[in-house]
């Protein structure tokens, strides 16, 4: 299936590792040019040096994309590399925090930084004649699937659902398409799940039990759903949240 990527331009926040790294291969493979960042230098010197080795065209930095006139700065700066932007993939995170200190650094590293995102790339992609924008939430953003004491994740997860949400239907009408993707325990070496397999086997066990396709997903197949809804295969999905658990929710897509 031809998903129609070929020469088209994209950015990905949070693009070196686990499901963000995923996300910008498949891009690639399909025939876009991405631009990527993330807070680690040599990783993202890594990463754009192993991309254009095999003939794709990028464009990396690395920055916290907490720091608002960075994350515009950057968004500005590769449409001015490529030309413009045809797709927005919002994929960071602070993680399972845990403190006072938490929601201030979940509001600064999970949602801020895709209100900030849309903000900026709105008149570029309606110049460009539309476009698409992908937020990365999770299924603790809608299902308390291991009951936990409240938490700053999953509540700054719910709000990325909402927002985009909103901002699809608001930015409908200029041809600019958003939507979520929602993803369930997603294992990679160097992802959390990683760490918690090594560290905590059990725990690592008990949730994979849980899932009824008996494992966890993979970033590649996440980074599928993403790059679906991406492009323009997905034209008439607007506002929508794929989730990707392996049924582990047990729910309607929404």
């Amino acid at each position: 299936m031809d998903l129609g990527l070929s020469g088209k331009r994209a950015l990905v926040t949070g693009g070196t590792r686990g499901i963000g790294r995923a996300t910008v291969e498949l891009l690639v493979a399909e025939g876009a040019s991405v631009a990527f960042c993330a807070r680690n230098a040599e990783s993202v010197d890594e990463v754009a040096a192993d991309l254009r080795s095999r003939g794709a065209t990028v464009f990396a930095r690395a920055f916290d994309v907490s720091d608002e006139a960075a994350l515009k700065g950057f968004i500005q700066d590769a449409a001015k590399e490529f030309g413009g932007l045809d797709i927005l993939v919002s994929n960071v995170t602070a993680g399972s925090l845990k403190g006072p200190e938490q929601w201030a650094n979940s509001l600064s590293m999970d949602l801020m930084p895709l209100v900030h995102a849309i903000d900026e790339v709105t008149p570029i992609m309606e110049a460009a004649g539309g476009g698409s924008i992908v937020a990365l939430s999770s299924t603790f953003g809608f299902d308390n699937v291991w009951p936990s004491s409240p938490n700053s994740y999953g509540a700054f997860k719910a709000a990325i659902i909402r927002h985009a949400s909103a901002a699809g239907h608001a930015l409908a009408p200029k041809g600019i398409r958003v939507n979520t993707v929602s993803p369930g325990p997603t294992y990679s070496e160097d992802g959390d799940w990683g760490k918690i397999k090594a560290g905590r086997p059990e725990v690592y066990e008990k949730v994979k039990a849980s899932i009824p396709i008996g494992r966890m997903g993979d970033p590649a197949e996440v980074a599928s759903a993403i790059v679906y809804l991406a492009s323009p295969a997905s034209g008439f999905c607007v506002g929508t949240n794929i989730v990707c658990d392996g049924g582990m929710t047990v729910r309607t897509q929404y």
